[in-house]
């Protein structure tokens, strides 16, 4: 087993000596931090199987992570494997311990590995934490095969599509790239990738601002129809404030008056908003 990065020596030899527990002692703890909330049952527990989260932790070592984080990481996975076991069922600790550690480490991978966010999707994680080994395999059993070929095998094996498969590789095979690191070796030439980085949209500033007066003269306008009576009201919502605008003669009909008596009444309901928007505006100003 390599040795943990981070971590002291004096941990790991704490950790690989802890007595192996027997199948009726473990079940004992475990029914005794189950039923009764025994924390040193549960310290027990859980120090007996810290080689097993060791062991496993180490298997993600190439992803260049610290070992010391890999470990924390599947301690809080072994602890809450003793929060979820039920001793009543036939089966070892250890056995459903291991893949509750194993997930706790597959997040903080994922979640870590790069500051590109990856699928979360079960087959997008099996995808990830494959994809090396299924190339290699294929690669070296099947020599001759183009790149192509080999995602089309790997997408079958996994159940994603192709275009997942040349996905996920690009990722794996690419670092990260800040978009502050410069673009010349030359100390002239202070460029960075972000200064390229061309945003056509109005500045953060700019929508705030554009936010702030929708909504006052949103208010201005809420104000001002309380001046209009209620015939003057309906005549104005229904020909400038509806998404289709009402004719003149439809509304007459409603309204049981002439489509000219209509015209009449909306020109000075119009009239009277602008006078009162009108006043709203020098109030602010």
């Amino acid at each position: 087993m390599a040795s943990a990065e981070g971590i002291g020596s004096g941990f790991v030899r704490t950790a690989m000596s802890a007595p192996f527990l027997q199948r009726e002692e473990e079940h004992l703890l475990a029914v005794s931090w189950k039923e009764r909330g025994d924390e040193v049952a549960l310290h027990r527990l859980a120090a007996s199987h810290m080689r097993l989260v060791i062991s496993l932790a180490g298997k993600f070592r190439h992803y260049g992570l610290p070992m010391s984080d890999l470990i924390q990481e599947g301690h809080v996975g072994l602890l809450e494997a003793a929060a979820r076991f039920d001793p009543g069922r036939e089966v070892r600790f250890s056995t459903y311990a291991t893949w509750w550690i194993r997930a706790a480490i597959q997040d903080y991978v994922l979640r870590n590995w790069s500051i590109v966010r990856g699928g979360t999707s079960s087959t997008q994680k099996a995808l990830f934490f494959s994809l090396r080994r299924l190339r290699w395999r294929l690669a070296r059993n099947s020599e001759g095969l183009s790149s192509s070929e080999i995602y089309r095998e790997i997408a079958q094996a996994v159940g994603v599509s192709e275009k997942d498969v040349a996905m996920m590789d690009s990722r794996l095979s690419a670092p990260d790239m800040s978009l502050n690191a410069p673009l010349s070796d030359t100390e002239s030439d202070a460029a960075e990738r972000m200064d390229f980085l061309v945003d056509d949209g109005p500045l953060p500033d700019e929508v705030v601002q554009g936010r702030l007066d929708d909504e006052r003269r949103t208010g201005w306008l809420r104000d001002a129809l309380k001046v209009l009576d209620e015939r003057e009201l309906k005549i104005v919502r229904s020909r400038q404030l509806a998404e289709q605008s009402e004719t003149l003669e439809s509304l007459g009909v409603v309204l049981g008056i002439s489509k000219e008596r209509v015209r009449q009444i909306e020109n000075r309901a119009l009239q009277k908003l602008r006078r009162v928007l009108g006043e709203g505006m020098s109030a602010y100003v």
